[in-house]
């Protein structure tokens, strides 16, 4: 089967982009990965509705995303915050490959606003794709081959 001959209705970034690909949902992973847990603190840093981050984040722990646990300061009522799941930290490579494009092609002239770095040696950290054989150097889109996979169904008519 060539590439138009297959049917996209199972393909994997579309099924990705139906539980993340909305724009608020994307910046909501950005702050949750840069240790923002709380309804008010997404509200007030993302600036946008209630109706629209209630939303996002209902729609991310539904998917296994995030996930509720409660919190109380003292005096107060228990609260929920949201944290990461393990299915969620899998989309750490993918906001980094965003963030890396952005400063490449859509970034501020003064560098970047995130300064994403080793914590052990301090190097800059950057996304490529490599082929799981040993000693390879990271590939460009000429270097792979797609194939149709064992779910890959023809487009019907």
């Amino acid at each position: 089967m060539e590439w138009l001959e297959i049917d996209t209705e199972n393909c994997p970034v579309r099924r990705t982009l139906d539980l993340v690909g909305e724009k608020w949902s994307l910046l909501i992973l950005r702050d949750a990965f840069n240790g923002v847990r709380r309804y008010e603190d997404f509200r007030r840093h993302l600036g946008l509705s209630e109706a629209v981050l209630a939303d996002r984040l209902r729609k991310l722990v539904a998917a296994g995303i995030l996930r509720v646990e409660p919190y109380r300061e003292p005096g107060a009522r228990t609260r929920s915050q949201y944290r990461l799941t393990a299915r969620g930290r899998d989309l750490w490579p993918v906001l980094l490959a965003l963030k890396q494009w952005g400063d490449s092609h859509a970034g501020d002239p003064a560098g970047t606003p995130l300064d994403i770095r080793h914590a052990d040696c301090g190097a800059p950290v950057r996304v490529e794709v490599v082929c799981t054989g040993e000693d390879h150097a990271p590939l460009t889109p000429f270097e792979v081959t797609v194939r149709p996979g064992p779910a890959a169904r023809p487009v019907r008519h």
